[in-house]
């Protein structure tokens, strides 16, 4: 499954597209292929300041467009630079909810000259469905990603 992501991945990255619209257009292709990825988007940190800013995403709307470094699964991972699988939200103190709905989470750190500069999050309704795998192809999209900003 990943491995025919990737072609579309690549696709997106080619066209003609603005920055944004390629991410919005891949937030789109990865929760269209992966049946547990129900909330797919991109934070990036907020100029100078110690908070990230909501960027191109899809799924359910979210009140969270701007989040402190240090709070909730997303400000961990901005304050660790590692990737963060929580197989269960419930079990995480520091989670901020954005859906009742949502069962776990992945957030993976996207990379620019060697600086954390945002991150990939993706919220499923499924139980504990993130696997290795996720994380790499979600290392391998963030690396694609920062080739075009």
């Amino acid at each position: 499954m990943f491995e025919a992501l990737k072609s579309s991945v690549e696709e997106i990255l080619q066209s003609n597209k603005t920055a944004e619209d390629k991410m919005l257009a891949i937030c789109q292709a990865l929760q269209d292929a992966v049946d547990y990825y129900d909330w797919v988007g991109f934070y990036f940190k907020n100029g100078n300041k110690r908070e990230l800013k909501l960027g191109p995403y899809v799924g359910e709307p979210t009140d969270h467009t701007i989040i402190p470094f240090g709070k909730g699964i997303c400000g961990q991972v901005a304050e660790s630079n590692q990737n963060f699988v929580v197989p269960d939200v419930a079990a995480q103190d520091n989670y901020i909810a954005c859906s009742l709905t949502v069962k776990s989470e992945i957030v993976v750190p996207l990379f620019k000259n060697g600086e954390n500069i945002g991150q990939i999050d993706i919220d499923s309704n499924t139980p504990d469905p993130f696997s290795e795998e996720d994380e790499r192809f979600l290392e391998w999209v963030n690396a694609k990603v920062a080739e075009i900003l």
